[in-house]
């Protein structure tokens, strides 16, 4: 069997699990080693069962614990080389990943590790690099796409071989136009490199989700502008609007921000 568990969605932290009973793989680093090891407590985890970590890409609430996390669980650390070099680069990482640990990943080309085959693909954000996931365990299809500008056709067609899918859906546009966020950051969010609204995100589900989807997660919503009922009722809308209803067609969640979602069986 096949679980997923949030460990943390936001700007403060993004850090998310899968596994089985004998294998785990962590997706990103935004969250502390102790932080993890509580959760793992609370939810009865055994994380001896973690054996490698893949990063989308190398912004501070992403990779901030990367090192630490390496070194302390043992772990491999697999991202693009542009991704490695960032790491590098990031003052925010106190602690760097050891040569040793770092494996490189290509965007289209699969890697199979432990229960796990996992496919990066390109998601256009203004980082070094950035990648979304497809990943096949248990023969389940679970993709994650977070801090993207815009859908790409790439994209799309992860989307639509998703059962089980964990997207975007930063902000709401009105409330970004209309908020406290200085004019060149609103342009850097809604940009081509910046970050799916919750339209944005409905959009892209509505237009490319097959009826192999099940479960949608929307994650890495803004604390500023946006609001987990908001974003679940604007997906909701504009998805009821193409004729697909969320709660019977697929299941629907929000993540929360800075603390555990929960685990859900897959």
């Amino acid at each position: 069997m096949l679980r997923f568990l949030s460990f943390g969605s936001g700007s403060s932290g993004n850090c998310y699990l899968l596994f089985t009973e004998n294998d785990a793989l962590m997706i990103d680093a935004g969250v502390g080693v102790r932080t993890i090891r509580k959760y793992a407590r609370d939810y009865n985890i055994n994380m001896s069962l973690l054996h490698n970590l893949i990063i989308t890409h190398d912004h501070a609430d992403h990779i901030k614990c990367v090192g630490s996390l390496s070194h302390d669980l043992h772990l491999p650390v697999w991202a693009t080389e542009e991704v490695h070099h960032g790491i590098d680069r990031n003052y925010c990482v106190s602690r760097k990943v050891e040569m040793a640990d770092r494996h490189i990943m290509q965007p289209g080309v699969t890697v199979s590790f432990g229960d796990f085959e996992v496919t990066p693909f390109n998601v256009p954000h203004d980082s070094s690099d950035n990648v979304g996931y497809k990943i096949v365990a248990c023969g389940k299809t679970f993709c994650i796409i977070t801090d993207a500008g815009r859908v790409t056709d790439e994209m799309a067609t992860f989307i639509s071989e998703a059962e089980y899918l964990v997207i975007e859906a930063n902000h709401d546009k009105e409330m970004l136009m209309s908020g406290p966020y200085p004019w060149h950051l609103k342009e850097r969010i809604s940009s081509g490199t910046g970050h799916l609204s919750n339209n944005d995100c409905a959009e892209a589900l509505a237009n490319n989700m097959s009826e192999r989807l099940k479960h949608v997660w929307l994650c890495h919503l803004s604390e500023e502008n946006n609001h987990p009922e908001l974003a679940r009722k604007t997906v909701e809308t504009i998805m009821r609007s193409y004729g697909v209803i969320a709660g019977t067609d697929f299941n629907l969640d929000v993540l929360k921000r800075t603390v555990p979602t929960g685990i859900f069986e897959l």
